[in-house]
């Protein structure tokens, strides 16, 4: 082998990690993937792959060791993961470049990281930590409603939650303990204002910003990101601000080399920082979004400064806009997915990923790892990108199986109630004319027949869209396309409210899936009037 040939052992196979993997087999590097999951996307793309749980610092060093010794081994690297603090260990025992295994944990850990940029005087939220719930009385004795619950060390927002009320702590706090690698949680004040994400290269001490972008925050009392948009639309001088507040928490850290990702909020008394990983960022922004909005590829820096080599290439060479936005579900099992290619087609839509298949079992995300897909476009203007990653997203109908009951308790039960409604009906009349409709009319006594849609008059008028945007004649149109059912009383069974009732509650989904059900029950000769009834209880 070549002595100028570079070996970098990733840590990490999956998408998030594809772009890292693709950038060093691009310059020729030999290439060694480790994943837990051996059935990983990036293991067939990979020179040699280790099997090993990303969590196990121990046989991840053995693993990276038997290369090192024979002096095949470069460099360690990750990006996308939680694991940068495995990253730092492996590097640090074998003497490989890259942050130490300290910082890198300062880095990881948000109580360690608060109380680093405590010290630094780094604006960040009024903490406090615990490892039980014994401790949650006299930990929130000097915080102020409203909280925020996390576990110390996880990502994609998993176990975080908003707190408004005393009486919901504890069991956030439990949540949040049981995601913790290291069984911490951290109780924090909640800082409102807008929240942007900052990329950075870090090579010898010197940042250079790869990127801020703007986030999209939804679903409350969870944390749910269901896209960003890359360059942010801030003006000049509050972006200064928070790159500056970035900057100064990068140093509190610590991290002198490799890269730096970090979420920062802009509160009404300046910017505070959320937190700051030593990698860089998941969520298609370092390996997607900053490269199409600019034409840089920080990954490739981070690489070479993994290997010892000193970063480049981290001139822009033009400046476009590049949009991610996330398409999610109601809770069911997939029986059919229609319309993503018809998204990934769109013009400016660079990219769609696909995260569940059928027979998967989804939910209404409550953290970033349960959204069942995404798109990605460029374009010259913010208009143009983000109205065609909304629209890709627009254009996905995944379909439910029937008779599912998880489906059933988050269109017609008082389940999940923390979760928005796909439409509001902000108009009195047309409220009432819902409430006055008979859930259903059977014609047919009770031995099934042609089904059709009972109209509600002004329906059209619903100004309030769902969460992908849709308006409600775009979603009836999709029902109709989807199931070939009319909207009209000529049906032998015509659905009345229990359909509305649906679609107001689940929009597209949750109209097909009444239909489909319905439509099984009669094929099983299973009474429509039994199964209306029991939605209506």
């Amino acid at each position: 082998m070549s002595k100028h040939k570079k070996t970098v052992l990733i840590l990490g196979g999956g998408v998030m990690q594809l772009p890292a993997i693709r950038i060093a087999k691009e310059k020729s590097w030999r290439v060694i993937v480790a994943d837990g999951n051996p059935d990983a996307q990036g293991a067939e793309l990979s020179d040699i792959f280790l099997h090993v749980d990303l969590k196990d610092k121990k046989a991840m060093t053995e693993g990276a060791a038997t290369f090192r010794r024979r002096g095949e081994l470069d460099g360690v690297f990750t990006a996308g993961t939680d694991f940068s603090a495995t990253v730092a260990w492996v590097a640090e025992q074998l003497g490989l470049p890259g942050v130490g295994h300290a910082t890198a944990l300062r880095a990881t850990d948000k109580s360690l990281m608060r109380e680093a940029f405590d010290r630094a005087g780094v604006p960040s939220p009024e903490f406090s930590m615990v490892r039980s719930l014994r401790e949650v009385e006299s930990a929130v004795a000097r915080l102020s409603l409203p909280l925020v619950v996390k576990p110390v060390d996880n990502m994609g927002a998993r176990g975080i939650r908003r707190i408004d009320r005393l009486t919901e702590l504890a069991s956030a706090v439990e949540v949040a303990l049981g995601l913790s690698r290291s069984s911490k949680a951290i109780i924090e004040e909640f800082v409102p204002g807008p929240e942007y994400s900052i990329d950075a290269i870090v090579d010898h001490g010197r940042i250079t910003i790869c990127g801020v972008a703007d986030r999209r925050i939804v679903f409350p009392p969870y944390f749910v990101e269901m896209g960003h948009t890359m360059p942010t639309q801030t003006d000049e001088f509050t972006v200064a601000t928070l790159v500056a507040a970035f900057k100064r928490g990068v140093q509190a850290l610590g991290i002198t080399g490799g890269a730096a990702k970090g979420d920062v909020k802009l509160s009404p008394q300046g910017p505070v920082i959320g937190e700051i990983a030593a990698r860089l960022s998941g969520g298609y922004m370092s390996g997607w979004t900053y490269p199409y909005a600019s034409g840089v590829q920080p990954t490739s820096a981070a690489l070479d400064i993994a290997v010892g080599l000193p970063a480049r290439g981290l001139t822009p060479k033009w400046h476009m806009v590049s949009a991610e936005r996330a398409f999610i579900s109601i809770p069911g099992v997939v029986a059919r997915i229609s319309g993503f290619e018809t998204g990934c087609q769109l013009p400016s839509v660079k990219n769609g990923f696909l995260r569940v298949r059928i027979g998967d079992t989804v939910q209404f995300p409550t953290n970033n790892v349960e959204k069942c897909g995404n798109f990605i476009s460029q374009a010259d203007t913010h208009t143009e990108a983000v109205w065609a990653a909304e629209e890709a997203c627009r254009s996905v109908v995944i379909v439910l199986d029937p008779a599912n009951p998880d489906t059933e308790a988050f269109l017609f039960s008082h389940r999940d109630r923390w979760a928005p409604s796909a439409y509001r009906i902000e108009d009195r009349p047309l409220r009432e004319r819902l409430a006055r409709l008979p859930l259903f009319l059977d014609k047919s006594g009770g031995g099934g027949g042609r089904l059709s849609i009972m109209p509600l008059p002004g329906v059209e008028t619903v100004q309030t869209l769902d969460w992908h945007g849709r308006s409600m004649a775009r979603t009836l149109e999709l029902v109709q396309a989807e199931t070939g059912i009319p909207i009209n009383a000529e049906g032998d069974i015509i659905l009345g409210k229990v359909f509305w009732d649906a679609v107001v509650r689940g929009g597209v989904q949750g109209g097909i899936w009444v239909i489909d059900t319905i439509r099984r029950g009669i094929s099983e000769r299973n009474r429509v009037k039994r199964l209306v009834t029991a939605w209506s209880d």
